[in-house]
């Protein structure tokens, strides 16, 4: 028994020095750092299990995310119209329309015009005279849908030699592409001639203006039309411009001394200054070519098979 008490004793002893080699605050935040076990009165109950068979569908956790597919629909939004606001006025009532002062309108809800004289020049040959050419296009309309008038043709002598005009129907069939319906009136040069018209205008890949029209006219006349232009900008203001037109009939025309296939060709090529974006002149040359029964009805009448000019004039628009 003195040998057991000897060595309580000492365990104490040792206790007591082991206790006091460790800082009080140690011991503090030894003492927060232990959960104290919770006692009867601040248990709380648990939660029932469910009944078996029992749907888990809307039971929650505490902590647990709800995924996304059992997370609510968000509210709809009222349906709104494309002319009101949230406000409930519209675009033609509402105090932001001062009295006397026209509603806004959309962009295809307004007509605009616009005229495009491509060339009016003075041509100069050595074999066969000089004359005076004009190939104008002008349109009046909305964006899907327009009037379209072109004309071309040539005087010589206070006489005119040679006329085409076409008044059409435009429709937007695609970006940069219009598809076009009307008639064509051809006068000057012969007895005149009618025609009906449909064709396509547009801009064609690497900015080619292309236009192609088919013709059906009296008396089991047809024709076809090609004409391509580009416009290759050597400065800001120095333009380059070749063209290319070809003409072909499915019949013979002597009273207007144009043969069936293919009847006449025309190059040209002419560098112009813009003055303005609006106002350009040019200088040029062109050739133009008649070929099959043209030709020979051109020599018929004491004229050549081709020619080649030189051309001065003016490229406008507004």
């Amino acid at each position: 028994m003195h040998k057991t008490i000897h060595t309580t004793f000492h365990a104490s002893i040792l206790a007591t020095a082991i206790a006091a080699a460790i800082p009080a605050s140690a011991r503090a935040m030894d003492m927060q750092g232990m959960a104290m076990p919770a006692g009867p009165t601040s248990a709380k109950p648990a939660a029932s299990a469910p009944a078996p068979g029992a749907s888990m569908a809307g039971m929650t956790m505490p902590g647990m995310a709800m995924p996304p597919s059992a997370a609510p629909a968000p509210a709809q939004a009222a349906p709104r119209t494309a002319d009101t606001d949230p406000g409930g006025y519209t675009l033609t009532t509402g105090p932001y329309i001062p009295a006397g002062v026209k509603p806004p309108r959309l962009a295809d809800q307004e007509s605009f015009g616009s005229g495009l004289v491509d060339r009016l020049e003075r041509a100069y040959s050595h074999d066969s005279g000089h004359w005076t050419a004009y190939d104008v296009q002008a349109w009046y309309g909305r964006d899907f849908n327009r009037l379209v008038l072109k004309a071309e043709g040539q005087a010589s002598q206070g006489r005119l030699q040679d006329a085409r005009t076409e008044l059409l129907w435009g429709h937007a069939i695609a970006a940069y592409w219009d598809s076009q319906l009307g008639v064509r009136h051809d006068n000057g040069g012969g007895p005149d001639r009618n025609w009906l018209a449909l064709g396509v205008q547009g801009l064609a890949p690497y900015w080619f203006n292309v236009e192609a029209t088919g013709y059906l006219g009296d008396q089991g006349r047809s024709a076809l039309r090609l004409s391509a232009s580009y416009e290759l900008l050597l400065t800001q203001r120095v333009v380059l411009q070749p063209q290319l037109e070809i003409n072909a009939y499915g019949k013979d025309d002597p009273a207007r001394g144009i043969g069936g296939g293919l009847s006449d060709a025309t190059a040209g090529l002419r560098l112009r200054y813009d003055i303005s974006r609006q106002f350009s002149p040019y200088i040029g040359v062109e050739w133009s070519g008649r070929f099959g029964r043209t030709g020979d009805y051109a020599q018929a009448a004491g004229e050549r098979r081709d020619t080649a000019d030189v051309v001065v004039g003016v490229h406008f628009w507004f």
